[in-house]
């Protein structure tokens, strides 16, 4: 990733008194009360719901994680000290009864995984993270997923076309012998090296998410999102500034839901009442993000803008990423026709492909792991379509 990278009457108002600068040092200066209406009573999750619902992001602050964004209400105040965005949480622009808070992930903590941060820190609601990494951890941080910001990944391998006309595909990566640069943790070149596609002595894990050795030696291969680094490269990094070809994972077979929206599984019944009303929430902010991402990209742009501990994220930025993560059906309904929902047995078959190599590597992946331990539709509104 880049890291320069809504019944209480119609009338009635909710007043939120949102702290001031002045309550932390390292929080938003630009603060202020703000009164939002009422959300109807069906959708009141005060009482239901923690009295502020916490989402662990994978990292910082990006439209990836639009719809999360989508609940955040006005007022909101970014704390730089603790990496993190508070505001209501809000349906249609009126107020749930509870508050969201939205913490970065990647280096705010410390490169730990969201499975892992969540079993360190109870506070957390809610996770995002990847289906290999749910598989990974299923066995000592179990997480059950209850819906989807996006259908499919946007992860990539990327190249410079210059230096290698003859690439198109990440077989043709493979075929060359170039290093692969990822980062440290990623699991996938392991999935891509049992496809044949890569060889494991082209894989690199010394990837630092920066720049500049992929503009020093446009030789190898690189990872990247296709909402990102495809614009970062061409118009940010002056080093560069020319396009780079790619290919998206999910163009050589690999299946993994990004961005799933977890709890913990000893948690779920807990948070069931919690669940019943929220998850609709998400699927109608993803729906909304998907028709119309312009308010959502300027929330996080903002948001960005207030935290110098972000890296920069501009408006274009973010209108590129959410355009390549709408026209590449990346959002979308699932076989099922429901937006946010799971194919499970899209999700056995990433545990069939996943759990040998993941046991070799050492992870603890319980035998006789099935879909329906990793992800559940309980709480889908299955009314909830793309248009």
């Amino acid at each position: 990733m880049h890291t320069y990278l809504r019944r209480l009457g119609a009338a009635a108002l909710t007043t939120l008194v949102v702290a001031t600068g002045a309550a932390c040092s390292g929080s938003d200066p630009d603060s202020v009360a703000v009164q939002l209406p009422a959300a109807p009573e069906d959708q009141q999750l005060s009482g239901r719901c923690p009295a502020t619902v916490v989402v662990q992001l994978q990292w910082e602050p990006e439209t990836d994680s639009g719809p999360i964004f989508g609940l955040l209400g006005p007022g909101y105040r970014v704390d730089s000290d603790d990496n993190k965005v508070t505001g209501p949480l809000v349906v249609d622009g009126k107020d749930t009864g509870v508050r969201l808070e939205i913490r970065a992930g990647g280096p705010a903590i410390g490169y730990q995984t969201v499975p892992s941060q969540m079993y360190v820190d109870s506070s957390i609601t809610l996770g995002l993270t990847h289906s290999e990494h749910a598989i990974a951890a299923a066995a000592q941080q179990p997480l059950i997923a209850v819906t989807t910001l996006l259908r499919s990944s946007p992860q990539m391998l990327m190249w410079d076309p210059a230096t290698h006309p003859d690439w198109h595909t990440i077989g043709d990566i493979g075929k060359s012998g170039a290093p692969v640069v990822v980062s440290q943790g990623q699991l996938y070149p392991d999935w891509l090296v049992s496809r044949g596609l890569l060889n494991a002595k082209q894989i690199d894990n010394s990837f630092d998410n920066g720049p500049s050795r992929f503009v020093a030696d446009p030789a190898l291969a690189q990872q990247g999102f296709a909402n990102s680094e495809p614009y970062v490269y061409e118009h940010e990094v002056r080093a560069w500034n020319k396009p780079v070809a790619y290919q998206l994972l999910r163009d050589v077979g690999y299946e993994g839901y990004a961005r799933t929206v977890n709890v913990r599984a000893d948690k779920l019944n807990e948070l069931r009442p919690c669940l019943q009303r929220l998850v609709p929430m998400i699927q109608r902010a993803t729906a909304q993000f998907r028709s119309n991402p312009a308010p959502v990209n300027a929330t996080v742009v903002d948001v960005v803008a207030k935290s110098a501990n972000f890296s920069p994220y501009s408006a274009d930025l973010a209108a590129f990423g959410s355009k390549v993560l709408i026209d590449n059906g990346l959002i979308g309904n699932d076989t099922d026709g429901v937006l946010g929902s799971f194919d499970e047995a899209r999700v056995q078959r990433l545990i069939d492909d996943f759990g040998p190599i993941l046991r070799r590597g050492g992870a603890k992946v319980p035998d006789h792991l099935t879909a329906r331990d990793l992800v559940t539709k309980e709480f889908l509104d299955t009314s909830i379509t793309a248009s």
